[in-house]
This record gives C-alpha cells, sequence and structure tokens, in this order.
C-alpha cells in the first residue's frame, strides 16, 4: 500500500489514542504508526496507567529505530502494572526467576534418580551376568545325580538327621 493511501485511510479511521482521546487523527499523529484503530484495548491500558502525554514524551526520547521496542515495552508495563499494581512487570519477572529455581532443582533432582537408577541396573545386570556364569560352569549331571534320580554317599551329609540330635545331647 502507497504512503497516501495509508494516508487516506488514515484519515477515515483514526488511531486508538485519538479515538479514546477524541481528537482529530491527521497525519503527523506520533500515536498512530504503534496504537492502530482495532487495538484500541492497548492504548486504553497505556493511557490509563501512563497517560497520553507521558507516552508522547517518552517516545519522542528514544531513538527513531528503537521506538517500536520502546512502545512494545510501554505497552508490556502497562498490561502488567494493569494485573499487579504494586509489582508491574517486575512481579512477573520475579515469579519466573522463582520458576526457574525450582525447575532446575527439579532437573538436578532428576538427574540425581537417574544417576541412581543407572547404578541399580549395573548392579543388577552385575548379578543377572554372575548368576549366567554360574549356570554355565555347573554341570547338571554330578557325582551326587544319577540320571535324575537324587543319591547320597555315606560323607555327603555331614550329620544323619536321625542321630544328630542324640549325638549332641538335646532332648525333646
Amino acid at each position: 500500500m502507497s504512503s497516501q493511501a495509508q494516508t487516506r485511510t488514515r484519515a477515515h479511521q483514526p488511531c486508538a489514542a485519538c479515538r479514546m482521546l477524541r481528537r482529530r487523527c491527521d497525519s503527523n499523529c506520533m500515536l498512530a504508526p504503534y496504537f492502530p484503530g482495532d487495538e484500541a484495548e492497548k492504548f486504553f491500558g497505556v493511557h490509563k496507567v501512563f497517560g497520553a502525554s507521558n507516552v508522547i514524551r517518552m517516545i519522542q526520547m528514544v531513538d527513531e529505530s528503537k521506538k517500536e521496542d520502546a512502545v512494545k515495552a510501554i505497552i508490556y508495563e502497562a498490561t502488567s502494572r494493569l494485573r499487579d499494581p504494586v509489582y508491574g512487570s517486575a512481579g512477573t519477572i520475579f515469579h519466573l526467576q522463582r520458576m526457574v529455581e525450582e525447575l532446575k532443582m527439579q532437573v538436578e533432582s532428576m538427574r540425581a534418580q537417574v544417576v541412581q537408577l543407572q547404578e541399580q541396573r549395573n548392579q543388577l545386570l552385575g548379578i543377572l551376568m554372575n548368576v549366567r556364569h554360574l549356570d554355565s560352569t555347573s554341570s547338571v549331571h554330578d557325582s551326587k545325580f544319577d540320571g535324575g534320580n537324587f543319591m547320597l554317599d555315606e560323607d555327603s551329609m555331614a550329620y544323619d538327621p536321625m542321630t544328630f540330635f542324640t549325638e549332641n545331647d538335646w532332648t525333646f
């Protein structure tokens, strides 16, 4: 859209600032580029917190290349002040910093749990490997077993259960 077309459109539609202040919006309106007519709620908050003349002064003090960022900051601060009149955006920043610290603590806790679980897994894998190693080295056909029938030698048991109690003078 050419600048003449924008000027004509702006002449027919005043910016949000001029509409709210009920004044004529001309081509050199300082607030028109930042508060278009369809974004009246933004200017309403800014006007309520800072006032129109203060906003114009703040915008005039900023370099041309930084004016858009300054207006965004003004809008954000005004919105924050309306939500939290005491702390404004500083309250939001403090709240976010607290959340970051809590999340850092949660991450550290999760890392500690991961390390602990990895250690447990390694221990269990070690036990499993030892059990498999013992199973592979022991033979099922030992001298005490004969084809699935359990056989006892004279020396296979240290004590005979029938004579153990009488030999050791235990009485019942």
